[in-house]
């Protein structure tokens, strides 16, 4: 009897053990899962300067004076930051509704600066600086917001996307709806100064769109990101339109949309994302919601990776963390 509990003790030991190896071997001790960084935080913006990525995103819930700024190299470790700009305060003008910060869209422009496109009182605001941690300001002498909330009546004018073309040109895409329905979405030609419209802006809805736009370029083709349904609900999900020029026409896109609430609620209203390449695979950084009771929602701030077909159609998006920085063979764009 002592001999068979021996044996059944080794061979309990043996079984953790190998199970120990099994996990180890599918999932490294540092993989990046879901959330990445505990605490509410929504529609993220991303920017790498050096070997240093900062997400710039809303504090939840629906926003707060100011944003939240995380500064990580490896997605694994992460250092909030402050920002003196933007806050509820310094972006309120005589056209402003009650909205708090929303919303950043962050890039580095040809002329080297730091560009941000924000919603504050569901109206667009920019600003500029010369490092990603500031001290940032309005880039309008003014002090008045780019795009105001009665500029566009039918647009509720939050939700800034600002793309710079393989030419160094740079657009600005904005734009939601009103009471969960009829998306608008915006596009205009920045000139050289990145607040200056060059020409009007035009409406390039494409099918499904709701709000959160976010272009990239693959190949020469331009894919119009957004996202479908409504922020509080399961419904809420990434689609995108696909168009030969930054303008569009777009055509919906092939499986899309790409990112929704999975089977097991585990990832429940995916949406509000953008897009970045590391080591030549394109990842997807977006919120899910946490849900809960209350008359708000909160959202936690997820990573993925994003693959495309050989026609270059994307793939559904398997919502599971990712492992640390990969090499690709082939680079995505």
């Amino acid at each position: 009897m002592c001999s068979s509990k021996r044996v059944f003790r080794l061979l309990f030991l043996v079984a953790l053990l190998a199970g120990s190896g099994l996990r180890a071997h599918g999932q490294k001790k540092d993989f990046i899962s879901n959330p990445i960084l505990p605490g509410y935080f929504a529609d993220p913006a991303v920017i790498k300067e050096k070997d240093t990525y900062y997400i710039y995103a809303t504090i939840d819930p629906w926003g707060g004076e100011e944003l939240a700024v995380f500064e990580t190299k490896d997605f694994k470790n992460f250092t909030r930051r402050h920002l003196n700009w933007p806050t509820k305060k310094a972006c309120t003008s005589p056209t402003s509704a009650g909205a708090m910060v929303w919303a950043p869209a962050v890039k580095k422009a040809p002329d080297g600066k730091f560009y941000m496109y924000v919603s504050v009182g569901s109206e667009i605001w920019a600003g500029v600086s010369k490092s990603p941690l500031g001290p940032w300001k309005n880039a309008k002498p003014d002090n008045t917001p780019l795009v105001a909330q009665n500029h566009f009546p039918v647009v509720h004018n939050i939700d800034a996307d600002l793309f710079i073309d393989d030419d160094g040109q740079a657009y600005l895409y904005w734009g939601s709806g009103f009471n969960w329905v009829n998306g608008h979405c915006m596009a205009v030609k920045l000139k050289k100064d990145m607040i200056t419209f060059d020409g009007l802006p035009q409406e390039v809805t494409p099918p499904q769109y709701f709000e959160g736009p976010h272009m990239i370029k693959r190949n020469g083709k331009y894919y119009l990101m957004f996202s479908e349904g409504k922020a509080i609900d399961a419904t809420y999900r990434v689609g995108y339109a696909v168009g030969n020029n930054p303008f569009g026409p777009f055509k919906y896109g092939e499986n899309s949309p790409i990112l929704s609430t999975s089977a097991d609620s585990t990832t429940y209203g995916p949406g509000h994302h953008t897009v970045f390449q590391e080591k030549g695979q394109d990842y997807i950084l977006y919120h899910r919601i946490f849900p809960q009771k209350e008359e708000y929602v909160l959202r936690q701030l997820c990573l993925d990776s994003l693959r495309y077909d050989a026609k270059g159609n994307f793939l559904k998006v398997q919502p599971q963390g990712v492992q640390p920085w990969v090499q690709s063979k082939k680079k995505s764009r």
